[in-house]
């Protein structure tokens, strides 16, 4: 394992906050989200206390994938705002506590970057990947004079930053070595892409797609070394600055240079198993290849949480002090918490476990009110990838308030990104203010506790004393949580209940310890944290 500089200090209280700014506040009234809406609403972030927000995508695009298909690194698109305007908020995030991550696109451009339009012309230029006759399988056909094709990394509208290959086939000479030319300026490029925005004051970056970089690199081991390169520049460069890799699969991204991983609906030998069998009902976005299963947080109680806990150790154990591994209620790819039949009322014990559990917490924008992820949206920007597969159901408005666009915008509602969730129960952030039993006031201690609770961070123990319904577990030897995130009640007896006694409740709802601490029962839906007596 190469040697890195130790993670900066603040990335283990992190509790991380995930804004799509197209669906968090418009200020300008065009029906978009901006960068001064986020600016407007930062008291939100600081009253709820979560410390670091990431940004999807903000820079110059066209837009096909909803801003992943970047024309211009170096510039805010303008639907979002100025680069001035970035600028000022990261420091007006910074003034409270807040810091502010960037999403790096590095495996790929828009077909309208400058670059792009180059290399089409030009068939010395290796900055994407080129055959040089035909159109080999999987290849898209050259817009322009140059022949053959290019290859995308996602979309047709993505063609692929030529990074190399880890191996080269005489038979297939745009296979270059990752020494090359072209793979060479292309890490320079990253480089420089996050010099710049560092250099601005964000605290790093959360980086699409990391593992697709380097090409027929089934071991990941020459991309690997490509992060690994990176890292050590950004560790002599910027020693503050951290990096988040869309990878999902820590045990080979963190090793490679990434400060943190997140467990996500896909990577790793699993296919995203860890968070997929927590959050995953199959009634939000679905790729049909996943194997069926009872996911965790489901009212009938069928799942389990040991794949989960079983990835998280086999995760955590590779690692060591290396680095982290993130749990993110959702994000803008996959289903909310409030999905299909799990409603609102089977969100607070979600909470209660992710905000206890010794993972970077990241809440996605209106999970904690419990948006609603809503079905049979139409294609918006990219977001439909199959038939069971609809993103835009996780990206609509942010819901404020109850006046008109639910304080979203002040645009006609037709003029929306999204249309906003029909439901005429939809939670609001200021009803939920007014209301201390509200989920939201419910998610706002549990970050308190868990950011003023070193007991709870990710870097302090867990013991698992029954895993199943309920889910019981200590953490720090200080912290015994009980989560049932099944419908009925649950029991549970400790073998040795004399640590148990006398447990005081710290957050607790529909769960009991008894005196003798011998017998746990939760509700259904039930969650508790309670503070253990000291030896």
């Amino acid at each position: 394992m190469s040697s890195f500089r130790p993670a900066p200090a603040w990335l283990s209280e992190a509790v991380f906050y995930q804004i799509y700014p197209q669906s968090f506040a418009d200020s300008n009234g065009d029906g978009i989200g901006d960068l001064r809406g986020i600016a407007e609403r930062l008291d939100h972030l600081a009253w709820l206390g979560v410390n670091a927000v990431w940004l999807n995508p903000c820079f110059v695009s066209p837009f096909r994938d909803a801003g992943y298909d970047v024309a211009d690194y170096f510039s805010v698109a303008p639907r979002y705002g100025t680069d001035d305007e970035l600028a000022a908020l990261v420091e007006l995030a910074g003034r409270r506590g807040v810091r502010v991550l960037l999403d790096l696109v590095a495996g790929h451009t828009s077909d309208e970057h400058p670059w792009f339009r180059a290399a089409v012309r030009d068939g010395a230029d290796h900055r994407y990947i080129w055959s040089a006759d035909g159109v080999p399988e999987g290849f898209v056909p050259s817009p322009g004079p140059r022949p053959g094709g290019y290859l995308p990394n996602f979309f047709d509208s993505q063609p692929a930053l030529n990074f190399g290959y880890a191996r080269e086939s005489p038979a297939e000479p745009w296979r270059q070595p990752v020494d090359a030319e072209g793979p060479r300026a292309n890490r320079a490029a990253l480089r420089a892409v996050m010099d710049h925005w560092l250099r601005l004051g964000v605290a790093g970056f959360r980086v699409d797609m990391a593992a697709s970089l380097v090409k027929d690199d089934p071991d990941k081991r020459a991309t690997s070394q490509l992060w690994t390169e990176l890292r050590h520049w950004l560790d002599r460069a910027h020693p503050e600055a951290v990096l988040l890799s869309e990878w999902g699969d820590p045990q080979v991204s963190v090793p490679a240079g990434f400060h943190a991983d997140f467990f996500l609906q896909f990577g790793g030998p699993t296919d995203g198993l860890a968070m997929r069998s927590l959050w995953n009902n199959g009634a939000g976005t679905r790729n049909e290849a996943w194997d069926p299963l009872d996911c965790f947080f489901d009212a009938s109680g069928l799942g389990s949480p040991r794949p989960f806990v079983e990835a998280w150790r086999a995760a955590t154990t590779a690692l060591g002090e290396t680095g982290f591994v993130s749990l993110p209620t959702a994000n803008h790819d996959f289903s909310r918490l409030n999905c299909g039949p799990r409603d609102a009322a089977q969100l607070p014990a979600a909470f209660a476990f992710l905000l206890t559990w010794p993972t970077l917490p990241a809440i996605y924008y209106g999970d904690e009110i419990g948006m609603r992820y809503v079905p049979g949206l139409p294609d918006t920007e990219g977001s439909v990838l199959g038939p069971y597969y609809n993103r835009a159901g996780s990206r609509t408005p942010m819901q404020w308030d109850e006046g008109p666009g639910a304080g979203f915008s002040a645009a006609p509602e037709d003029r929306f990104y999204l249309p906003l969730d029909p439901d005429p129960r939809r939670p609001s952030v200021a009803a939920q203010r007014a209301d201390e039993r509200s989920l939201l006031h419910l998610v706002r201690r549990l970050v308190a506790l868990r950011t003023s609770t070193p007991a709870l961070g990710p870097r302090s123990p867990v013991e698992v004393l029954h895993e199943g319904h309920p889910f019981v577990y200590v953490r720090g030897g200080r912290f015994l949580v009980v989560v049932n995130p099944g419908s009925k009640r649950r029991g549970w007896q400790a073998p040795d209940g004399g640590r148990l006694a006398g447990a005081r409740a710290v957050e607790v709802s529909g769960v009991r310890v008894g005196a003798d601490g011998t017998a746990v029962e939760a509700d259904g839906f039930g969650y508790g944290v309670f503070a253990l007596a000291k030896d």
